[in-house]
């Protein structure tokens, strides 16, 4: 018998993030990425469901009560759940900075707040029964070296205040490991962060493949760095496995992702891991294998799905459907390898 779960998500931030600036190539509506997740399918198999941005022109945060649950009626009419939820805390959206003064990260607060009233439509609406609430630092690694150990302070008060506003809405927050946020640039940055925030099964990690994979390699922080160019297959699993135990323990939310270990930046989106396609030959990550150290006893922390992330991939790669089929089997032999029934 084939494992339930966890449950299989398709991200549609693809659609938006590095997309509709300038020099940009232009925004992909919700309608198609929905689309194109509903229509995939391998061996009968399919996605279960789709993580959000609360963001123009998918889903507007402000969105009246009705505009929200008619979003859900068409995601489950589609036959998908919802499950995770991102954010819009940065500056120029609801947020701002969380390591700025007080009113950016009351900004930053708001921004979480805003996203609760959200995810409570859709928990009610029964669409969504699962997932997180979506965080970084909204502020970049130059910003945090002025002052590292201030930063880290304010970031870490600015997760915790998010964090009641969140558990108050029955909700968890995980900020997501990348090397385009201050205090999250290196695993070792992401660790102390967390444990100043001190909130566990509150405030928590999401670990994305192509994003860690940059974690071992010291991008941004070379003093951190656990591996070298041309290093071994034994080196590579002693490293992965110094970066996954200190972090898989705060892990509550998992993206399924390759790297092809360069960085890549579009649009207004700053530089980060470059997400690759699940069957890219210069893919740096065994998927399957490497999945399988984050996902750990990820049923005891409370992780019901993971999501495919392809963020930043080209336009006409989100509109083949060649690639969400080998997307989704990538994700099937994920949950065939390391998942599990409840």
């Amino acid at each position: 018998m084939s494992n339930k779960f966890p449950r299989l998500h398709n991200a549609m931030w693809p659609g938006l993030v590095g997309k509709g600036s300038p020099g940009a190539e232009p925004f992909i509506s919700l309608d198609h990425m929905l689309g194109f997740t509903k229509n995939a399918v391998v061996n009968g198999q399919r996605f279960d469901g789709v993580d959000l941005f609360l963001f123009d022109p998918h889903v507007n945060i402000d969105l009246s009560d009705d505009d929200v649950k008619r979003i859900a009626d068409k995601i489950a009419y589609e036959g998908l759940a919802v499950g995770s939820l991102v954010a819009p805390v940065w500056p120029g959206t609801v947020g701002d900075s969380s390591m700025g003064g007080p009113e950016q990260r009351a900004k930053f607060v708001l921004a979480v707040k805003k996203a609760c009233r959200i995810a409570d439509i859709f928990n009610r609406h029964g669409v969504r029964k699962y997932g997180v609430i979506r965080i970084d630092a909204a502020a970049g690694p130059s910003q945090w070296l002025e002052d590292p150990v201030g930063n880290t302070k304010k970031i870490a008060s600015t997760f915790r205040e998010a964090g009641i506003v969140a558990a108050a809405h029955g909700e968890r927050l995980a900020a997501e490991g990348e090397i385009c946020w201050g205090g999250m640039h290196s695993w070792k940055n992401m660790v102390d962060l967390l444990e100043q925030v001190d909130m566990p099964g509150t405030v928590g990690f999401q670990a994305d493949q192509a994003h860690t994979y940059l974690y071992l390699m010291g991008y941004n922080a070379p003093e951190h760095a656990l591996l070298k160019e041309g290093y071994t297959q034994a080196e590579f699993d002693a490293a992965y496995t110094k970066m996954t135990d200190a972090l898989r323990p705060w892990t509550i939310d998992f993206h399924v992702a390759q790297n092809d270990g360069t960085v890549h930046g579009s649009g207004t989106h700053d530089k980060t891991g470059r997400h690759c396609l699940a069957d890219d030959p210069n893919g740096k990550l065994d998927i399957v294998a490497t999945a399988a150290y984050w996902l750990k006893g990820a049923a005891d922390r409370g992780i019901k799905h993971i999501c495919w992330d392809g963020c930043m991939f080209p336009n006409s790669t989100l509109e083949d459907m060649k690639t969400w089929n080998t997307i989704l089997g990538t994700m099937i032999k994920v949950r065939d390898n390391c998942g599990w029934n409840l």
